[in-house]
């Protein structure tokens, strides 16, 4: 595992060298960073949204009960059973209890629901910065005179597969390394 562990070191020392020397390529890479997290914001604010309305129905619903053994209250009263009123009662005590439970978790889910879009506003103010500060430094790149080799194809989108042999620049190098064996061959018969 040492092996492993030393050579994830050695590529992760060297990309960040890579970014360091390329800034607007780790800015882009911050920005798409900052996207995911918005994203992953939007995914939890619907998320407690949901258990916000989940628990707005069950308080609803624990309203409709909490009436219902009211109303049976009131009957057993009038009845003179007064057995199945203590009992009417103690059950509605604790849809009461349900109820006002229930309303704390949604008055935690509202409070959770605007802490996460003020955090999703937060991300989004961060990304257009960023966003400004990639463009600012792509365009700083992109006014040197050299083109810059290390940089070329990172925002290019590959649409090859690696281990395909259709891949021009494979072949073009294929093709140029065996030219090569020839003239070594050549050269090495001539002798």
């Amino acid at each position: 595992m040492g092996l492993f562990d030393d050579f994830n070191r050695f590529l992760e020392t060297r990309l960040e060298e890579f970014l360091r020397s390329n800034p607007h390529l780790e800015l882009q890479a911050i920005e798409e960073q900052l996207k995911e997290q918005e994203e992953d914001t939007l995914r939890l604010i619907l998320d407690i949204q949901k258990q916000e309305k989940k628990l707005q129905a069950e308080i609803l619903s624990a309203a409709q009960e909490i009436q219902r053994w009211n109303d049976r209250i009131n009957k057993a009263k009038a009845a003179q059973r007064l057995d199945l009123a203590q009992a009417a009662q103690e059950r509605q005590a604790a849809l009461l209890r349900q109820g006002n439970q229930r309303w704390g978790q949604m008055q935690g889910c509202k409070e959770r629901i605007e802490k996460a879009k003020e955090l999703y506003r937060q991300i989004q103010v961060r990304r257009k910065e960023v966003r400004a500060k990639a463009a600012e430094a792509a365009t700083r790149t992109t006014t040197k005179t050299e083109p810059n080799w290390d940089t070329k194809g990172w925002n290019q989108s590959s649409n090859y597969n690696s281990f395909n042999a259709a891949d021009p620049l494979e072949e073009k190098f294929q093709h140029w390394e065996a030219q090569e064996e020839l003239d070594q061959m050549k050269r090495n018969i001539g002798r």
